[in-house]
């Protein structure tokens, strides 16, 4: 009996790109026709005709299978849900946008045949993506994989095959506040990485704002690293011995030069700094605080509306 290979794809009002990636996905289909594959499509509340295209091609191919969701609930949840819902002895991430060719396919399930337990892709480069966000995101993967317990790869992407028993292992981090990347590196196993060229979108435009990718990049740092709180710890011993050599030093110069008036303006910048560190400890504990305050209220990752899944 042959292996099922489950294909999760995350959508988010992708109508212009989803056609284009299901003739491409039914074409590496075609060539590793050794296995049997599962499409399953997860609509991520999606404002545009996303989830009737997926629909649409379901009646034709009994292969395509779609969730969709109440609301927009984020990438994380979206893939969660498919994860949850993937029937395969082999599952992959992926997106629609063809950033992540589905050529690699091929190579990912022939590492796994060879003992690999799972195969992730990473990008050596970001040819077409602006320069600042470029910048940013490279010496974000520095800081992070510096300030991490978990390997953070540079470059590396959600697209991935993985066997079952990865998958149950991911599923067994029920967190609501997710990080994929974190948890993918967080449960281990054996990993072969493929890398390639940055992939220009083959339609769309990307939902992903430099605030969004901001954002993101702090659940990051929150979710696998508590350096931060390290961080604000440090910066209160570093201000507390300034402060006592600066005592020490208004008293000597007092005693003299009977001047202790003097040097207001440099008083009220550092004031200022101070307070700006003070804030800045504040807002990090906060940041870890709120996330505890989410996971204690239990909510559902994702809600789902409807699907043609079991």
């Amino acid at each position: 009996m042959k292996e099922l290979v489950s294909v999760v794809v995350s959508c988010y009002n992708e109508e212009e790109v989803i056609p284009i990636f299901y003739d491409e996905i039914k074409k590496i289909a075609k060539k590793m026709d050794y296995v049997n594959f599962e499409f399953l499509f997860v609509d991520d509340g999606s404002k545009d005709k996303t989830l009737n295209i997926i629909k649409d091609l379901s009646k034709d191919d009994s292969r395509v299978k779609y969730i969709s969701f109440s609301r927009n609930f984020g990438k994380e949840a979206a893939m969660n849900a498919g994860l949850s819902y993937s029937k395969g002895d082999y599952v992959v991430v992926m997106d629609a946008d063809l950033q992540d060719p589905p050529k690699y396919l091929i190579d990912m399930y022939n590492y796994l045949k060879d003992g690999y337990d799972v195969t992730a892709t990473r990008r050596i480069t970001r040819k077409g993506e602006p320069m600042v966000r470029s910048f940013f995101s490279k010496m974000w993967y520095k800081l992070i994989d510096k300030m991490s317990d978990t390997e953070m790869v540079d470059g590396a992407r959600d697209f991935r095959m993985m066997r079952r028993k990865v998958v149950d292992a991911i599923l067994s981090l029920s967190e609501y506040n997710r990080y994929s990347k974190g948890i993918f590196s967080f449960v281990g196993f054996k990993t072969k990485w493929i890398s390639y060229e940055n992939v220009k979108r083959a339609a769309g435009k990307t939902k992903w704002s430099f605030w969004q990718l901001f954002k993101y990049a702090l659940d990051g740092m929150t979710s696998f690293s508590t350096a931060p709180l390290l961080l604000a710890s440090l910066f209160g011993i570093l201000f507390c011995f300034i402060a006592l050599i600066a005592i020490i030093f208004v008293i000597i110069r007092t005693l003299i030069y009977g001047d202790p008036v003097g040097g207001w303006p440099s008083l009220v910048c550092i004031i200022l700094l101070v307070g700006g560190i003070q804030l800045l400890c504040i807002g990090t504990i906060g940041r870890y605080l709120s996330k505890v305050y989410l996971e204690t209220k239990k909510r559902p990752i994702y809600i789902v509306d409807e699907t043609n899944q079991d």
